[in-house]
């Protein structure tokens, strides 16, 4: 008690105990949710044990097919002011960490493939069709501040993306990547043990 006392002061302390007690009736699963929240779809999201976030996240599902669309593994971990919207399926792994004013979406207002379904851009943005794909992000994964990840992609078990980045295309396992669009700078070598320039 001591110990929490000094890292959180007495009205800090006050506010972590009142967090606790909120987010067993939020989420009966979850570690700690931080309060304010806005959670959207509830009934659509899975939480694991362990699921944890920041103050001021959004989280969303507006699934088509009215069947669960946003999925947490154990051990979840976001802080402040995190974004995930979920339309097709968004599902995170377990032990993934992902620092502030992250945003992560399955879904955009309109498509702009190059093909018959673009959206012009004569129609309101609101009003255009939503389009979307499936976001994957696998297990041990960490994604810094301010890191966008776009509908389709699939991160890979044990990859790092650099603050800043924006994941438009997926990326391997065990790679650290960064960049717009985020590309993989180094890749772990398990034989040396060492992060080493990546050759693809």
């Amino acid at each position: 008690m001591g110990g929490k006392l000094t890292q959180y002061g007495f009205w800090g302390l006050c506010k972590m105990t009142l967090n606790l007690i909120r987010t067993k009736f939020t989420f009966s699963d979850a570690r700690i949710v931080r309060f304010p929240i806005d959670i959207r779809g509830k009934k659509f999201i899975k939480v694991s044990k362990g699921f944890t976030t920041g103050v001021g996240c959004r989280i969303e599902a507006y699934p088509e097919n009215k069947q669960p669309t946003l999925f947490f593994g154990e051990n979840f971990q976001m802080n402040d002011y995190v974004h995930i919207t979920a339309m097709e399926k968004v599902e995170i792994g377990n032990n993934v960490l992902f620092a502030s004013k992250i945003y992560v979406s399955d879904c955009s207002h309109g498509s702009y493939a190059g093909n018959e379904n673009d959206s012009s851009p004569d129609s309101i943005p609101h009003d255009r069709k939503l389009f979307s794909k499936p976001v994957i992000i696998e297990d041990n994964v960490w994604l810094g501040e301010f890191v966008s990840v776009l509908p389709g992609v699939v991160i890979g078990k044990g990859t790092i993306v650099g603050a800043n980045s924006v994941v438009s295309k997926s990326l391997p396992a065990n790679v650290i990547a960064v960049g717009t669009p985020a590309k993989p700078i180094k890749k772990y070598n398990f034989e040396t043990q060492r992060w080493e320039k990546y050759n693809d």
